[in-house]
């Protein structure tokens, strides 16, 4: 299905544990976002690394809030008081990301949450996949809401694409950081996880997953003809990724010995 698009009508409050200085944005829907500006310092490639970790740890039956399209206005900034969040509005002008706000929801605390080997297996396996080298014990980046664990920022995910000119000769390439994974040594059923979410991420959901990246994130780039053939490299590097033998998977079996 495609991703819906929200207008935002009003800027909330500013989110200042994260990096790229993300917001609480109300949607002509009446809905709250967390908004992930196209113009922070990490520019437009961390709103794809959201999108496509996001969606294919969605369908691969983790929980992720919603993901939307957000049209902002530059012209948004005029009301904001502080100088440097008025920069960062005009400055991401156009279409931009958000993920549905989780009121209530509070962080992942090690000590005190303990998912189960299942659960906590296919996290560790999806992380492995997507080179998500955001989920320490220090920056776990999950929520608990409603008693139920969810995933959330993935903008440090795919850092394969920041240099596409051996991008895809690494598809292949296991994940050491998988070591410093926050739930790593309650994953004790990866084997049974890379079975069942190899199987929910044929071709056929990867195409739909990477056609969904838009024209206006794809910049230049010298390895790409077009914004097409770029969006087909994100497809085929999770293509081969996936398939056997899965050199991520053994790199987080031997870490859990380490």
């Amino acid at each position: 299905m495609p991703l819906r698009t929200v207008n935002v009508t009003r800027y909330v409050t500013p989110l200042r544990e994260g990096g790229s200085l993300p917001a609480i944005v109300e949607g002509d829907d009446d809905g709250l976002y967390v908004l992930k500006f196209r113009g922070a310092g990490q520019g437009p490639k961390a709103l794809i690394a959201e999108l496509v970790a996001g969606e294919l740890a969605r369908a691969a039956g983790l929980p992720i809030p919603e993901i939307v399209f957000a049209q902002l206005e530059g012209d948004l900034a005029r009301t904001e008081p502080d100088a440097e969040i008025q920069d960062l509005i005009r400055a991401s002008g156009g279409l931009n990301l958000a993920l549905d706000y989780l009121p209530g929801s509070v962080t992942f605390d090690p000590l005190v949450d303990h998912p189960d080997a299942a659960l906590a297996s296919a996290i560790v396996w999806f992380d492995a996949l997507v080179s998500n080298v955001d989920r320490s014990a220090r920056n776990a980046n999950m929520l608990t809401w409603h008693r139920r664990l969810w995933l959330i920022d993935h903008g440090a995910a795919l850092y394969f694409h920041h240099n596409w000119s051996t991008g895809l000769q690494r598809s292949d390439a296991p994940f050491p950081m998988i070591k410093d994974h926050v739930l790593l040594r309650q994953a004790a059923a990866l084997r049974e996880a890379d079975a069942l979410m190899s199987a929910r991420l044929p071709p056929e959901v990867i195409e739909r997953i990477t056609q969904l990246i838009p024209d206006a994130w794809l910049q230049e780039d010298e390895n790409f003809t077009d914004a097409a053939a770029q969006r087909e490299a994100y497809f085929r590097y999770f293509v081969q990724r996936l398939r056997s033998p899965h050199h991520f998977v053994e790199e987080a079996l031997r870490a859990q010995h380490l």
